[in-house]
This record gives structure tokens, C-alpha cells and sequence, in this order.
């Protein structure tokens, strides 16, 4: 009766493994498969952007299609726009690149065709005694965008169509401060009192930032475009397909051992 049953909880403790193990393995592949359909799509969307950004610009989304808009469709794309800057409502957001430390300087852009766009004029870098963020302008006036279609100098801007970036988790923007580390553009517009804009800013090539002259006395450097993905897809497919490999690897050596009688 003793060995019996020994051997019925043996059995039973081998099939529990058995199933342990492939459900493992199932669960390991099909985390691996999912990663290569990403790895996959974030190529296709590589692609696209390289496609977009060397292509010939065309206007910039109007306001009945900025609903409509996506990352996935419509970042990066090369557009241009006509207006006038609202020189008086410019936010400096904090940048990193190569170059140094300093600070995006985006300006509202009344548009002739109706609506606020806001425009990523160029990198100014911080330095030591150098330049260094303004106190927040006022509120912009209820007729800010007529007065300057108006009266203002017209301007004309081509660029990178990039959609609104989120608030960072780690550093969130501090409006009350004027303090800001990612180029919210709804969150911009509410500071500056702005009436709704685009749900995207517009980073100025070299040639629109250097016509939109200097930010207090220093000229932004334009065309300066991060355009990065990150994509460890391949990496994490790989890793998921080497676990299901080694669950199914130790699942044999144990059936194996287990039909030559060894304890386990």
C-alpha cells in the first residue's frame, strides 16, 4: 500500500510539473511571438517617420482636423504655416542635447488660417552668466491674435509637426514658477492665458528660426530635432525565447530522470 501510494503521489507530482512547465513554455513563447509583431511595428513606424521627415512640406493641420490627429500618423510629418508670433507669450522649456544644457523656446503663432500653433523657434543654451529663463509673461488679451495678425510682422514657419508631449512624472512642469521640462501645449496655452491651440508644436527648421530673430538679445538655433526611438523589442523576444527554452530543457531532464527511477 505504501509504495502504492508512493507512487501515485509521484506520478501526480510529475504530471503537476509537467503542466507547470508547459504553461511556462506556453506563456514564455507567446511573450516572445508578441514581441517580435512589435518589434515589427516599431520598424514600420520607423520607416514611416524617415518617409515623413524627408518629405516636401505641406500645410499644417487645420483646425477641424486637430481632433483627428495621431502620433502614430502624424508625428514628425514637415509642414508649414503662416502668421504672427505672439512675442510677448513665449515659454522656455528645459532641453538637454549634445550641445549642452538650455532651453526650447516655443512662441505662439497666430495663424492666418485661424487658430494658435505653438512653434518651437530653437535651442538657446545656458551657460554661466548666460542667458537664463524670463519670469512669466502676463496673460495674453482677448484680442492678442487680431491685434497681431493685424499689426504684427507676418511670418512664415516650416518644421517638424511634433504632438503634445505628456507631464513628466519624475519633474513635473511648475507653471506657478515658471518652470517647465516637457513641452506641454495645453498646459502652456492655460499658463499664457491663451485661448484653445493645436494639440502639436511646430520645431522650426533653421531657416524659420533665424527669420523669427533673436529671444532677448540670443538667437535660437533651429532644425534641431531629436528624432530617437527606443527599440529593445529584439532583445526582449530573445530573452522571453531563451526562459521557454530552459523551462522546456529542464522539463526533459526531469522526464528523463524520472523514467530511470532517480529521486527527485
Amino acid at each position: 500500500m505504501t509504495t502504492g501510494a508512493s507512487r501515485q503521489r509521484s506520478r501526480a507530482l510529475r504530471v503537476s510539473l509537467a503542466l507547470v512547465a508547459g504553461l511556462m513554455f506556453a506563456g514564455f513563447f507567446a511573450l516572445g511571438t508578441w514581441q517580435i509583431f512589435r518589434l515589427q511595428w516599431k520598424l514600420s513606424l520607423i520607416e514611416r517617420v524617415e518617409q515623413r521627415v524627408h518629405a516636401a512640406a505641406v500645410p499644417a493641420p487645420a483646425v477641424a482636423l486637430w481632433p483627428s490627429l495621431t502620433a502614430e500618423a502624424d508625428d514628425y510629418r514637415r509642414v508649414q504655416l503662416r502668421g504672427a508670433y505672439l512675442h510677448g507669450a513665449s515659454t522656455q522649456v528645459l532641453a538637454s542635447l549634445e550641445r549642452g544644457t538650455g532651453y526650447w523656446v516655443l512662441t505662439p503663432l497666430c495663424t492666418a488660417a485661424g487658430g494658435i500653433v505653438l512653434v518651437n523657434r530653437g535651442f538657446i543654451p545656458a551657460g554661466s552668466g548666460g542667458w537664463k529663463p524670463q519670469p512669466a509673461p502676463p496673460a495674453a488679451s482677448a484680442n492678442a491674435c487680431r491685434d497681431a495678425l493685424a499689426n504684427g510682422t507676418p511670418a512664415g514657419v516650416s518644421g517638424l509637426m511634433r504632438l503634445s508631449e505628456v507631464a513628466g512624472r519624475l519633474r513635473a512642469n511648475e507653471p506657478g514658477r515658471n518652470y517647465w521640462y516637457t513641452r506641454d501645449v495645453r498646459a502652456i496655452a492655460q499658463a499664457r492665458g491663451l485661448p484653445p491651440v493645436a494639440p502639436y508644436f511646430v520645431d522650426a527648421d533653421a531657416g524659420s528660426a533665424l527669420a523669427a530673430g533673436p529671444v532677448d538679445g540670443v538667437q535660437p538655433i533651429g532644425g534641431l530635432t531629436v528624432i530617437s526611438f527606443v527599440n529593445n523589442h529584439l532583445v526582449y523576444a530573445l530573452t522571453w525565447f531563451a526562459l521557454a527554452l530552459m523551462v522546456a530543457g529542464a522539463a526533459v531532464w526531469v522526464a528523463r530522470d524520472a523514467r530511470k527511477g532517480r529521486p527527485h
